[in-house]
């Protein structure tokens, strides 16, 4: 069993940063691969990064690559998405979650945490 608490999310303007985290309770995290989603409104929840649990695999969608970053301290129970260039079209609920197996189809990802939003303005 795996409970995350994604925090880091605000309102930031076009361009600038925001670091996301994730904290992750249990005592066989580092043995879960993480990934991070993200929802708009009126739209399907889609995949923005993954990791494997050693942290050497790591994977990103088209629409991130290059200006988003996934890392994970497995001492610290903690998964972080760093998030520079950030656009309007950034903005979204960004979730957290966690699952035996590496992937990046949300579907297959068993554990979730609640959220949280952020917001890119023009």
């Amino acid at each position: 069993q795996v409970q995350l608490v994604e925090s880091g999310g605000g309102l930031v303007q076009a361009g600038g940063s925001l670091r996301l985290s994730c904290a992750a309770s249990g005592r066989t995290f580092s043995s879960y691969a993480m990934g991070w989603f993200r929802q708009a409104p009126g739209k399907e929840r889609e995949f923005v990064a993954a990791i494997s649990w050693t942290g050497v695999t790591t994977g990103y969608a088209s629409s991130v690559k290059g200006r988003f970053t996934i890392s994970r301290d497995n001492a610290k129970n903690m998964v972080y998405l760093q998030m520079n260039s950030l656009k309007p079209e950034d903005t979204a609920v960004y979730y957290c979650a966690a699952d035996a197996l590496y992937g990046t189809r949300w579907e297959a990802y068993r554990y979730w945490g609640q959220g949280t939003q952020v917001t890119v303005s023009s």
